[in-house]
């Protein structure tokens, strides 16, 4: 079973997507911030990554960085989750080591679409 870890801080944000992850067949791991995410993924090794941008403690654009700079998880996909939809704002997250971009509130076709795409 594939492995999703979802970096959220916002309650109903990661219930919506835990469930729909799971009806997809994926096993969720969660993480509240973005400390939390790193020490996740380093422990966990998901095969992707759902990083909110705006997070407590550490933002998701640092746990972005942290992760891909992080040999053992360099090659793990992340998708930025995130209400930053401005000009820029994809360009920048794709700059921080993000591998693709889903903007905020979330269409769960496209974000299903991405997760089949790199997860198979």
């Amino acid at each position: 079973m594939r492995r999703v870890l979802v970096v959220e801080d916002n309650s109903d944000n990661m219930i919506l997507i835990s469930d729909v992850l799971n009806s997809l067949g994926y096993q969720v791991l969660a993480a509240k911030d973005g400390e939390e995410g790193i020490q996740s993924a380093r422990s966990e090794k998901p095969d992707l990554i759902l990083m909110d941008l705006s997070l407590p403690r550490v933002d998701g654009w640092t746990a972005t960085r942290t992760i891909k700079n992080d040999p053992g998880l360099a090659q793990t996909p992340i998708i930025a989750l995130t209400a930053h939809a401005m000009v820029g704002d994809r360009e920048r997250a794709l700059e921080a080591g993000c591998n693709d971009y889903v903007s905020k509130p979330i269409n769960m076709r496209d974000l299903t679409a991405k997760l089949r795409q790199y997860l198979g």
